[in-house]
């Protein structure tokens, strides 16, 4: 049976050929989304959002255009595809655009296998008020909490269907739930922040609001009294919920449009080492119940299971059709795209390889240095690598926290800081990007 999102989908295909397109992709989103918030006690905001959005790229001897509405009226979709080719005859020519070959195009796709759609109703507004009001009540109770800024319950449910003009056409629906907090300690000036999220594709494996709450009270209270740490060269030891963003970095520096504008600290390091000869890097995009996760990538490609890194040795770019054809390269099948922009290289599920360790094993490790659990804006050069971050944590002396520090910065050269990562074991499993706790000697710090 069609559902209406296909055949929106294509109807938008039928307007781009009768608009005079050579070839056209188009994306459908039916999303509904509900957002509770509450503060000291009392409803603070409710939100609630359905509808559809639309997307059409069209070609045109070589031009493309995109345009998108969330309108579905004939009339309209009729009216984006005459501006859409209208605009694609005014852009730049490429020869590496165009769509992916009929036979390479993603069949017979497992998508129940992903079990990316919680088949429970849709939670009531009285629900998430509760969630809430449980996570706010619990951070309040915590010692040493003088107020909550916030608490948060939400879930989404969406609906996607791609199709175009080589013959591909294919959906599914994802679901999410989640819960949040940010709590506050101490007063005035002496005032510091923390906070816990939690969001699960399942609502039945969110945590229980009570312990999301507990857990932005015990961050936050034990961030009373930061100081800024000692000046010098130390050992950095990133927590889990941020040590993504360093793998973070190296995906954005082996994405194949850096590597084609030559805009990239990693372009010349294919086939060399990037990670520590124990440590490989995998994407996964088929992890069940995982957000990351999907069966097919925004050009209608059939996803896989990959490694960017193996064995510290880097493998490969990340890749879409035409960032390949660029390069000379097939696509990785890595498109992501949304409706009001052509597909782009990215990636989703990654895992790095996990430590023999534990947090605590290496914060005795590292002796004197800075265990840093949240980073504040970045400079980061994208050509050379120069790393700097703003950062707070806690100041460890000889393997044992002294006290928590902000007001300081971090700083190194990637590719370097890279090679000589340590990893913990605490990497958790139901996050798209699984990094665990993350050691990098020879840092410098600036702080007091």
């Amino acid at each position: 049976m069609t559902d209406q999102i296909e055949t929106l989908t294509q109807a938008l295909l039928d307007a781009a050929r009768n608009a005079g397109a050579d070839a056209a992709d188009a994306l459908a989103v039916q999303g509904t989304s509900l957002s509770i918030d509450v503060r000291a006690g009392a409803l603070e905001q409710a939100e609630r959002a359905e509808g559809v959005d639309l997307g059409l790229r069209v070609l045109v001897d070589g031009r493309q255009a995109c345009v998108s509405a969330s309108d579905t009226r004939a009339e309209t979709m009729a009216e984006m595809a005459t501006r859409a080719v209208a605009m694609a005859r005014e852009a730049p020519q490429d020869e590496t655009l165009g769509l992916a070959d009929a036979d390479r195009l993603a069949r017979d796709v497992d998508i129940a296998a992903l079990d990316l759609a919680d088949p429970a109703p849709e939670p009531a507004p009285a629900t998430l008020e509760d969630d809430a009001r449980r996570a706010e009540a619990a951070a309040l109770a915590h010692a040493g909490i003088t107020q909550v800024q916030s608490a948060s319950a939400g879930y989404s449910r969406r609906r996607l269907h791609l199709a175009a003009s080589n013959g591909f056409s294919g959906g599914y629906t994802r679901t999410d739930r989640a819960i949040s907090c940010v709590a506050i300690s101490g007063t005035g000036t002496g005032m510091e922040r923390d906070w816990c999220g939690e969001t699960r594709t399942y609502q039945a494996d969110l945590p229980d609001a009570e312990t999301v709450g507990q857990l932005a009270a015990e961050r936050a209270a034990a961030r009373a009294g930061a100081r800024k740490p000692k000046t010098g060269a130390y050992p950095v030891l990133y927590d889990e919920r941020i040590a993504a963003s360093l793998i973070g970095h190296l995906l954005a520096a082996i994405n194949g449009q850096a590597i084609a504008r030559g805009a990239s600290w990693a372009r010349d390091l294919l086939g060399e080492q990037v990670l520590p000869t124990a440590l490989s890097l995998i994407e996964d995009p088929h992890r069940p119940r995982i957000a990351g996760s999907r069966p097919f990538d925004g050009e209608g490609l059939p996803t896989a299971r990959r490694a960017w890194v193996r064995d510290g040795m880097l493998q490969g770019w990340v890749l879409d059709l035409a960032t390949g054809r660029k390069l000379g390269m097939d696509s990785t099948a890595n498109a992501a795209r949304g409706t009001s922009a052509p597909p782009a290289p990215s990636v989703g599920n990654v895992t790095l390889t996990p430590g023999a360790h534990s947090r605590d094993d290496l914060l005795a490790q590292m002796g004197t240095g800075l265990w840093v659990t949240s980073l504040i804006g970045s400079t980061i050069n994208p050509n050379t690598g120069d790393y700097s971050r703003g950062a707070s944590g806690f100041w460890v002396e000889n393997g044992q926290i002294a006290y928590p520090v902000n007001e300081c910065t971090i700083a190194g050269h990637l590719p370097d800081m890279l090679r000589r990562v340590i990893p913990a074991n605490d990497a958790r499993d139901h996050l798209s990007r699984r990094v665990p706790s993350l050691l990098v000697e020879g840092m410098t710090l600036a702080g007091a």
